[in-house]
């Protein structure tokens, strides 16, 4: 039987390629989206926001995507050195990093054809995410790309140990950190919680809560830009910061109580600089961050100190894989009253 063409349709087409990291999606947009406007990446990220976010729900949310659905859209940057540029977005807008999504993009770059000239046995992606450069190298033999591992823009602890008041909890002490977006972490057993074996909802809620708290009672900043001084989720984990050869558990729940099936990409660049921070970790010692919801593993390694404005820092690098699963076209009818998309909580 052949396959049908495209079905009766009005507007443009949205042709996707689907990836997972670690089991978090990514909807990588390939055609269907008018001209992205603005001379810089975060200039487009506001230009997205404020003029075509009516497409971002159509591809994130129901029924062709999901509470929890993830994307890229890949736009030109205004640095000579990147390959690409991308923007990212979610249920609620629109991340500054997200390093599963590099991960998944450091393999379709050069499967793809992004990358004209692919070396063995890694081939070098500059990708030109809305927090700045961030080199990718994924491996390549025989034609056929592998893992990813991709050096971030610089990490810093911003502040530890800041008590702040959650309803229904009480006084928590979490730390907040940067891995090219703002995360709070805290020890999921400070709300008799585990990471690899509670419940979901009762995970969501507790970190829901802590970064409402945060948000709401710390004054967030960044030397860099205003566009990146916003809470991008908490991380909840298991309490193991100090160096180990084991694997340390995390969940992150980010933008609108979305969950990452990840160990998340830009929150082990985070966490790291936050060990390195508290001396828990030294340079080139590789730690494995493991998702407390599907169990894949991120490792992340400080590689060298730096410094982002006033705060001392660290350029971290954070290893994965990405899979394929699947291709699409989108399309829309005229009279279909829920064709702009909508969640169920």
């Amino acid at each position: 039987m052949d396959f049908p063409k495209l079905p009766p349709h009005s507007g443009s087409v949205l042709s996707v390629v689907d990836m997972h990291t670690g089991g978090e999606p990514l909807r990588i947009i390939l055609s269907g989206y008018p001209e992205v406007k603005g001379d810089t990446i975060l200039a487009k990220r506001r230009y997205v926001r404020e003029h075509l976010d009516h497409l971002r729900k159509v591809l994130m949310f129901e029924p062709r995507g999901h509470y929890d659905m993830y994307g890229a859209l890949l736009v030109r940057s205004e640095l000579a050195e990147a390959d690409l540029g991308v923007l990212f977005m979610h249920n609620e807008g629109y991340s500054t990093m997200c390093g599963h999504a590099v991960i998944a993009l450091g393999r379709f770059a050069v499967d793809y054809g992004l990358i004209k000239a692919p070396t063995s046995p890694e081939t070098q992606i500059n990708i030109h995410c809305p927090c700045g450069l961030v080199k990718a190298f994924t491996q390549y033999s025989d034609g056929k790309t592998g893992a990813v591992r991709f050096l971030s823009v610089p990490a810093f602890a911003f502040a530890t140990d800041v008590s702040v008041s959650v309803p229904g909890y009480g006084s928590i002490t979490v730390d907040i950190s940067y891995g090219g977006a703002l995360y709070a972490f805290v020890s999921a057993e400070k709300f008799g919680l585990d990471v690899s074996k509670s419940k979901t909802r009762d995970l969501v809620d507790a970190a829901t809560a802590v970064s409402d708290a945060v948000k709401s009672q710390v004054k967030l900043y960044h030397p860099v830009s205003e566009d990146l001084a916003f809470l991008y989720g908490t991380i909840l984990t298991d309490g193991k910061d100090a160096y180990s050869e084991e694997p340390t558990a995390n969940v992150c729940v980010f933008a609108d109580a979305q969950v990452d099936r990840s160990p998340t990409g830009s929150g082990v660049t985070a966490r790291i600089a936050l060990q390195y921070h508290k001396g828990l970790i030294g340079l080139n010692q590789t730690r494995s961050f493991q998702s407390g919801a599907t169990g894949s593993v991120f490792t992340g390694t400080a590689k060298e100190e730096t410094m982002c404005g006033d705060f001392r820092a660290v350029v971290v690098e954070v290893k994965g894989h990405a899979h394929y699963s699947g291709v699409a076209s989108f399309t829309q009818e005229s009279d279909d009253p829920l064709s702009g998309g909508f969640l169920l909580r």
